[in-house]
Formats: structure tokens, C-alpha cells, sequence
């Protein structure tokens, strides 16, 4: 009797002990959706596909750029929930790109911010070699300062991979959007389809 009862007792705090680490694990998991939300699902989902840029990347950029506070405004004048410079926007709003004509307080509307600043990351990515990282970057710094790291040898491999990002700003604006970009991917594309479409 008293060997069936040990025993149970043994069952008893097994059975607790993964229970209370499932629960744990749990909360974490939903701690880590608020403070990494996912708002605005839908216009990342669609610019993404449109554009063909992760939706994990465009989410860690909003993250990093603005907190998803659709009126964030720096204090340089970068706009909106991705924190597009007015200037770039009028360029990327005229005929030479989307030809909207838009007017640069539009960069507050959420829709708008992310779909500018989806393609303008896609024309990043496309003007960089498929490369996000130099993408990222030019993102943060401007296409010419990335260019200008890249032909010298200092901060480039010469095979277009950045060695060395001379701006602190850019280095740890890049170490923070690859950072949170992980934890999108793993709080939000978990599945074999997800992962893969992320990969691409």
C-alpha cells in the first residue's frame, strides 16, 4: 500500500510538473504576441506578396521603425508606422514609380506606410543583389552611403557582403530588425509552407 502510494505521489508531480511547464510555456507564448503584435495583417500580407518581401521582415521593420504606432514621427521627420522620410515618399509617389501623387501626410495612414515602405525595401533588395541585409541598411542609411561601404574594401568583401557598417546607427538598426525577424518568424510561421514561403 504504501509503495502504490509513493508511487502515486511520483505520477501526481510528474503530471503537475508538465502541466505547470505547459502553462508556462503558454503564457510566455502569449506575452510574447503582445509585445510582438501583428497588427495590420492583412495590408503586410497582401504588400508582401505584392512585393515579394517576407511578412515577418516588413512586421520586425514596423516593430523597429515605430512600435505600430501608425503616427510616429522621428525627430529627423521620418513618417508613419515605418518610418518613411517625406522626401522619399514624393520620389516613390511620383510617375517614376507608383505615380499615386500622394501628399507626404498620407504616411500616416497605415495602409499607405506600409505599402511604400514594402516596395521601397523590394526596390532595395533588387537594387542590392537580393541581398536583405545590404537592403536593411540602405533602408536605414540610403542607398549611396551602402554603395560607398561596398566598393571599399574596409567595410565590403568584395563580393557584395558588408563587412563592416561604419554608421552605429545602421549596425544596431540591423542587429535589431535580424533579431526581431526571428521572433516573428517563430511566433507567427511556424508551419512547413510558412517557413518555406519565408525562405524564398
Amino acid at each position: 500500500m504504501r509503495r502504490f502510494t509513493r508511487i502515486a505521489i511520483i505520477a501526481i508531480i510528474i503530471v503537475a510538473s508538465i502541466l505547470f511547464g505547459v502553462a508556462v510555456n503558454l503564457l510566455w507564448g502569449a506575452f510574447q504576441r503582445f509585445i510582438h503584435p501583428d497588427n495590420y495583417l492583412n495590408y503586410v500580407q497582401q504588400y508582401a506578396y505584392e512585393y515579394n518581401v517576407p511578412e515577418p521582415l516588413i512586421l520586425a521593420v514596423i516593430k523597429v521603425e515605430s512600435n505600430f504606432d501608425p503616427h510616429a514621427e522621428s525627430s529627423v521627420g521620418a513618417r508613419g508606422l515605418m518610418q518613411m522620410m517625406p522626401s522619399t515618399f514624393l520620389e516613390l509617389t511620383s510617375d517614376a514609380h507608383l505615380g499615386e501623387h500622394l501628399s507626404e501626410e498620407d504616411l500616416f495612414v497605415p495602409e499607405i506606410s506600409i505599402r511604400y515602405g514594402t516596395y521601397y525595401l523590394s526596390l532595395m533588395h533588387k537594387q542590392f543583389d537580393n541581398n536583405w541585409d545590404n537592403a536593411l541598411c540602405a533602408y536605414n542609411a540610403g542607398p549611396g552611403n551602402v554603395t560607398k561601404w561596398l566598393s571599399n574594401p574596409e567595410y565590403s568583401d568584395g563580393k557584395g557582403n558588408l563587412t563592416y557598417i561604419p554608421f552605429k546607427e545602421t549596425r544596431n538598426y540591423l542587429e535589431k530588425v535580424n533579431k526581431q525577424t526571428e521572433i516573428y518568424r517563430n511566433l507567427y510561421y511556424t508551419s512547413i509552407e510558412e517557413i518555406k514561403e519565408y525562405e524564398q
